[in-house]
């Protein structure tokens, strides 16, 4: 299955919630402040970056519902709309579906390859879903 698959029975969300790595050092300044204005995020990324640079990212965050706003004066007070891990676990469902919208054997690599990284990377959570899939799969 490439990237290109424009499935229509695919929802392609996965696409707006992956995020660039300004974007992402913008919504962990806000999961770690709750809320924050564009200037109070530049002062926080402790580095030399344009003001509309970061006015242009929030801006994109909030069209991607991660990030809600409201006038405050002059500016906007932006606050996070959705946890960190409620993200990631959005990500992960999104990017899961996307796969497993292919075909069969796009699906068993799919699977065949998440169970060989956990077993590198975790002994035990691979033993915890093989006893899932057993207990699951009793009739």
């Amino acid at each position: 299955m490439s990237l290109e698959d424009n499935s229509p029975t695919v929802n392609h969300t996965v696409l707006r919630l992956i995020l660039g790595p300004l974007e992402t050092e913008v919504m962990e300044i806000l999961w770690s402040s709750g809320e924050c204005t564009v200037r109070g995020v530049v002062l926080r990324l402790n580095r030399s970056i344009a003001y509309t640079t970061v006015m242009t990212t929030m801006d994109r965050l909030f069209r991607k519902k991660l990030v809600s706003r409201r006038m405050q004066g002059q500016a906007y007070l932006y606050w996070p709309i959705v946890t960190c891990r409620e993200w990631k676990e959005r990500v992960a469902r999104d990017v899961v579906a996307k796969l497993l919208a292919g075909s069969r054997a796009s699906r068993e690599v799919l699977l065949a390859c998440l169970l060989e990284a956990a077993a590198q990377s975790d002994e035990l959570l691979l033993r915890e879903i093989e006893k899932t899939l057993r207990n699951g799969h009793k009739g």
